[in-house]
């Protein structure tokens, strides 16, 4: 009764839901093992489907394939279509940069050829004849994903593209990854580079192989990079495209990709309390960076999350989205994770309490720096007033010392008179 009246719910209105949502909550306090519904700040339309991972059909989320697993352990928590072979742009360049990193050449400088600058873009801008440190030339692939950088990688440790391309394939069997197939070291996927390819769960592989390098880790956590050419010393700031750094508290990077063909991919890694997850999407065909971190969200709640429930809303910083969950509890689990929510609401009121007190502090601040402006310019003018008066005064002085002068001539005048006569 219970759980047809909670399937109905989904499928009607949101109205309809909200009222459905009320009954449900009263039918919670007569049931020993109960179902909580969890809703969202704002309801929004949701990917859903009905069935878990058990059965045949798979969610309907709008990415041809992803797989989410936690690095601690040999469990996958999300997973549709890993072995399917797509374009992964230029998720490409992690191999690259794991090569490069291995080489223990990154302190060589690496003159930047001609052929290494013509490609398209992204670019970090690097001319004909400059020379980069090898090690920055991986901070420019990784965090700025540039195919200058890239392409010069790889003339430099192997002479050419084929001979890198081929190094690649080598390394990729070496580590594992069965199902993929590169053509350049940037990730270019059609005309003369048609055919890099790869899947979720070969990425996967590549991934777990590369964070056990602790230089690879480092540079995969930037989010710019700034470095200078050896001769003229010119300054490069390079940035990030990952915009779930932004998004995501617990994101530590990794890498992003796209082309026409490949779409929106993305290997993303987020930390929290002790669990290490790492996610690989390609070719979405949504928000990729809300869909990361509502996956992430659901991996880190709980050991085996259901695929099936994903939630699109934006997630900015004073409406954080909170999943959509159906999971049967106790009347104590259900207390905790109420507590905690209303917690975290308590929370964001404090937090808009203090932002508001700042406000206002700083409005006051405001004011008395006007007032004591104010009081300056008072100042100010009562110098020049006094300065005046004194002015004034001394004129004054001036014309009654001329009277006194004028005054005592014709005095003298008088006394030589009388004393001739």
């Amino acid at each position: 009764m219970l759980l047809q009246t909670l399937i109905s719910a989904i499928s009607r209105s949101r109205k309809q839901a909200s009222r459905l949502h009320r009954k449900l909550s009263a039918l919670i306090l007569q049931q020993k093992s109960v179902i909580v519904l969890v809703f969202t700040a704002t309801m929004f339309p949701l990917f859903l489907c009905a069935q878990t991972r058990d059965d045949s059909k798979e969610p309907q989320v709008p990415i041809n394939s992803y797989i989410v697993k936690d690095t601690g352990s040999s469990t996958v928590l999300m997973a549709k279509d890993i072995d399917r072979p797509v374009s992964p742009a230029s998720l490409t360049k992690i191999l690259t940069c794991i090569m490069a990193i291995e080489s223990g050449k990154l302190d060589q400088d690496v003159l930047i050829t001609k052929e290494s600058t013509r490609v398209e873009p992204s670019l970090a801008g690097f001319r004909v004849g400059d020379k980069i440190k090898l090690i920055d030339l991986v901070k420019a692939a990784m965090v700025n994903s540039s195919n200058d950088a890239a392409f010069a990688i790889a003339i430099h440790l192997s002479g050419t593209i084929d001979s890198f391309v081929s190094a690649m394939n080598n390394k990729a069997k070496m580590i594992g990854m069965k199902n993929s197939w590169f053509t350049n070291p940037a990730g270019f996927d059609k005309g003369i580079y048609a055919g890099n390819i790869s899947t979720a769960g070969d990425l996967l592989r590549l991934t777990e192989y590369a964070v056990k390098n602790p230089v690879f880790n480092q540079v995969a956590r930037l989010e710019k990079a700034v470095f200078i050419e050896q001769t003229t010393h010119k300054v490069y700031d390079l940035r990030t495209h990952n915009k779930l750094l932004d998004k995501y508290p617990y994101a530590v990077g990794i890498k992003t990709g796209y082309t026409t063909r490949a779409g929106g991919c993305l290997i993303a890694r987020a930390i929290k309390d002790n669990k290490d997850i790492l996610l690989v999407m390609l070719n979405a065909k949504t928000d990729r960076w809300n869909v990361a971190a509502n996956m992430f969200d659901m991996a880190f709640m709980t050991d085996k999350p259901n695929p099936a429930w994903f939630s699109t809303t934006s997630r900015g910083d004073s409406h954080r989205t909170v999943p959509l969950v159906v999971k049967e509890h106790g009347k104590s689990e259900v207390a905790s994770s109420l507590k905690a929510h209303h917690k975290s609401k308590k929370q964001l009121v404090a937090k808009l309490k203090e932002n508001r007190q700042s406000k206002k502090q700083m409005v006051a601040k405001v004011k008395d720096k006007r007032q004591s402006k104010k009081q300056m310019v008072a100042k100010v003018k009562d110098k020049r007033q006094s300065k005046k008066q004194m002015v004034a005064k001394l004129k004054e002085n001036r014309k009654s010392k001329k009277r006194e002068l004028v005054a005592s001539k014709p005095v003298r005048k008088n006394k030589k008179k009388v004393t001739l006569s």
